[in-house]
């Protein structure tokens, strides 16, 4: 349990990087275009790592469940983030992911009838609230031009998130987190490659933003997603996802000591009441 927790510390430390190296990104190109070389690199390290991916076996209709698995995550996924990162803040975008557990938990709830208490609800209705008043609250900026728009479509990343989330530990079974994440990198860039073609492929190619994709593609793919799928297959899906809870203070760090971003009075208060509803609904799934 200690390896799986470590493993989880660091794959939230990447990941709050990741919006980091994402808004760098986006300054230069074309949202689908950055996401698609980012898996492209990430798929080019797991055709290295193949003699290590093995044969899994594999199970008759799991194609299905491998399907949605990447649908939610990495295509649908990063499709709301990269617009969500191009109109709010990387620090409002990780607070947003705050509500990821308790998701998780509503969705284990609704499809796996997994028990939730009415503290829960009530920390899930509290943090969407506080994620709501954020929104409305946060004035546009040259980092959020669009807040309203951006947090919204973070909060329907996290929803599939939370759908990837329940079908990865269901598959986690009977495959290993190293080829689950392949499997992402894999279909991902096939199904950005279409996007990124519309939207342009770089034409001119910048130092800065080149290593962010590479970051994104090698360090944060790799690592965070394979220590992730590590971790849920240790321990159960909701108490792997309550980690993320430390995601909104590691970027929010990481968005001031790199972009320069800080939060007003208002979006403060708003982040602490989402937050606090985090901790409630966490506290309830306890008991």
């Amino acid at each position: 349990m200690r390896l799986a927790t470590a493993a989880l510390l660091v794959a939230v430390l990447l990941w709050a990087s990741s919006f980091i190296a994402l808004k760098i990104a986006f300054e230069t190109y074309s949202p689908m275009s950055v996401i698609f070389l980012r898996l492209l690199a990430a798929s080019c390290c797991f055709l290295l790592l193949l003699p290590k991916l093995g044969r899994p076996k594999y199970h008759k209709g799991d194609w299905r469940l491998l399907v949605a698995m990447a649908a939610f995550e990495p295509c649908l996924y990063f499709i709301f983030e990269a617009y969500a990162l191009m109109n709010t803040s990387a620090a409002q975008a990780g607070m947003i992911t705050a509500t990821l557990p308790l998701l998780v938990a509503l969705g284990a709830y609704l499809f796996l009838r997994e028990r939730i208490t009415r503290l829960s609800l009530l920390g899930f209705s509290i943090a969407v609230g506080g994620s709501i008043w954020l929104s409305l609250g946060s004035p546009s900026s040259e980092h959020a031009p669009n807040p309203l728009l951006g947090n919204s479509l973070e909060f329907l990343a996290m929803c599939c998130a939370a759908g990837y989330t329940l079908i990865l530990k269901h598959l986690l079974a009977r495959y290993r987190a190293l080829f689950l994440t392949a499997v992402q990198a894999f279909i991902g860039a096939i199904f950005f490659f279409p996007l990124a073609l519309y939207e342009g492929l770089p034409t001119n190619w910048e130092w800065q933003p080149i290593l962010a994709i590479l970051y994104l593609g090698v360090v944060v793919t790799l690592g965070a997603y394979g220590l992730f799928n590590f971790a849920v297959s240790q321990m159960p899906a909701t108490l792997a996802t309550s980690f993320i809870n430390l995601l909104p203070l590691f970027t929010a760090l990481l968005a001031y000591l790199i972009l320069g971003e800080l939060f007003t009075a208002t979006q403060s208060l708003a982040a602490l009441i989402v937050l606090g509803g985090v901790f409630i609904g966490r506290f309830g799934h306890r008991d």
